[in-house]
């Protein structure tokens, strides 16, 4: 994390900074001549206005995401997976009623004519 880290600031420093469109020589000029004709402008540009900050300290957003018609797919909405193991203990005898295809249960496969043909 910190390998190298004087020689990436410094890098990143010595980058050029973005800087804002020029403007257009008839609006520059047009800029002069408005501040010449009024000083007062460049300082209520940078004058604080109370009654517009006691306003925007009054207002108050409480926001809520419009609820959704469509089911949000998260973690929590996935199907457990299925055991596909025996049942240990005296529970054995339980009849197991999902088999996936190409899967024998022990009852098929002792029960199997080719097991009861087998020559032990």
């Amino acid at each position: 994390r910190n390998f190298n880290l004087e020689s990436r600031a410094e890098r990143e420093i010595s980058k050029m900074k973005p800087s804002s469109a020029p403007r257009h020589p008839s609006t520059r000029s047009l800029l002069r001549e408005h501040m010449s004709n009024n000083p007062e402008i460049k300082g209520e540009i940078s004058r604080k206005d109370n009654k517009l900050l006691s306003l925007l300290k009054d207002v108050y957003v409480d926001s809520k995401d419009p609820v959704s018609s469509l089911p949000a797919n998260d973690a929590g909405s996935r199907p457990e997976p299925k055991e596909y193991r025996l049942p240990k203990g005296p529970h054995f005898d339980k009849n197991i009623v999902h088999i996936p295809k190409g899967k024998v249960s022990v009852v098929e496969a002792l029960t199997s004519k080719v097991w009861r043909n087998w020559d032990w």
